[in-house]
């Protein structure tokens, strides 16, 4: 049994594991490209962590990196040693050594929040950097959340009286409104169309995402958000918004409508993060609250920085 078959069937039997980091996920925003997992066991042979991986190859170089529309990766440990920091370091020391056989270039993922493995990664060798998401993770009383809105935000939806919510935007119709947006700012689209249907399918069979669109009354898209989620969290994955409709008030409409999904499903609300100055802003002022998590790193080979500064040069123009 390969480890990837083995990690399909450890997850089915994890009482939890994030959205990003189950094998569906992973198929889907690596179509076309190969992704595989290391895994650390204990003394009896059962796994306790795992790390999945998107193995990428340029040149005569190979390297990690996150894939496309995934905040979270990493290693993930069993739920019973998950607050162990011994046995963490353990998981990842086991891990490390395998990546470092694997005669890598490049090393890059960013860790979920509050994972003792930054730590242990750290006093292995690697570089850590700490990184914001903004999260509502108390949606029990809506009131009090739309209260702690910023004042702006609060007028915004007053001029979205108007305007509604719809629930029925095919996927298709998403990417063409989202590449419109982005073309009236001069901006191009960080994703395929054939990359958003896949991903679409997979969660769409699985009941964990939804197209939600604010539209007028003839029913023209102003905004529209394509979320996704799992039993924890809902992740406000992308966002799109018209330019020609800012003053609508629809954009705040919009986070209100993913909210109250959100507490409909029982979950803490993810903004999904941003390290932009303005879409932080943006964010806090819906009463968000940061949360750090880190990054972890690690350059085998010192001359594929280079390499990976023009990607983020590359990445950086088309947001």
């Amino acid at each position: 049994m390969t480890n990837k078959e083995r990690y399909i069937e450890w997850t089915s039997q994890q009482d939890y594991v994030p959205i990003f980091m189950m094998p569906w996920w992973l198929d889907a925003v690596c179509a076309g490209k190969e992704w595989d997992v290391l895994l650390a066991e204990d003394e009896n042979g059962a796994i306790v962590g795992a790390m999945p991986y998107l193995l990428c190859k340029r040149a005569w170089y190979k390297y990690i990196i996150m894939p496309q529309q995934t905040q979270i990766g990493g290693i993930w440990v069993t739920a019973e040693i998950t607050a162990d920091r011994w046995r963490t370091a353990e998981v990842c020391r086991q891990l490390k050594e395998q990546l470092d056989a694997m005669g890598l270039a490049y090393y890059y993922q960013q860790y979920m929040p509050g994972s003792l493995c930054v730590d242990a990664m750290h006093a292995l060798g690697c570089k850590t950097q700490e990184r914001v998401t903004y999260r509502i993770e108390d949606l029990s009383d809506l009131d009090a959340v739309i209260n702690s809105f910023s004042t702006n935000k609060k007028r915004q939806l007053q001029k979205a009286l108007s305007l509604h919510a719809e629930h029925t935007m095919e996927a298709e119709d998403f990417y063409r409104f989202h590449t419109r947006c982005l073309q009236a700012r001069k901006r191009e689209c960080s994703y395929s169309r054939e990359f958003l249907l896949v991903l679409e399918r997979k969660a769409r069979r699985l009941g964990q995402c939804e197209i939600l669109s604010i539209c007028n009354a003839d029913g023209v898209p102003y905004a529209a958000a394509f979320l996704i989620w799992d039993s924890k969290s809902m992740y406000y994955l992308i966002p799109a918004f018209d330019p020609a409709f800012k003053e609508s008030g629809a954009s705040a409409l919009l986070v209100l409508e993913a909210l109250k999904l959100a507490r409909e499903k029982h979950v803490i609300f993810d903004f999904e993060g941003s390290m932009d100055r303005g879409t932080a802003k943006h964010y806090k002022q819906f009463g968000s609250i940061p949360t750090t998590y880190f990054s972890v790193e690690k350059y085998y080979k010192p001359i594929f920085r280079l390499a990976i500064w023009f990607q983020k040069l590359r990445e950086w123009r088309m947001h």
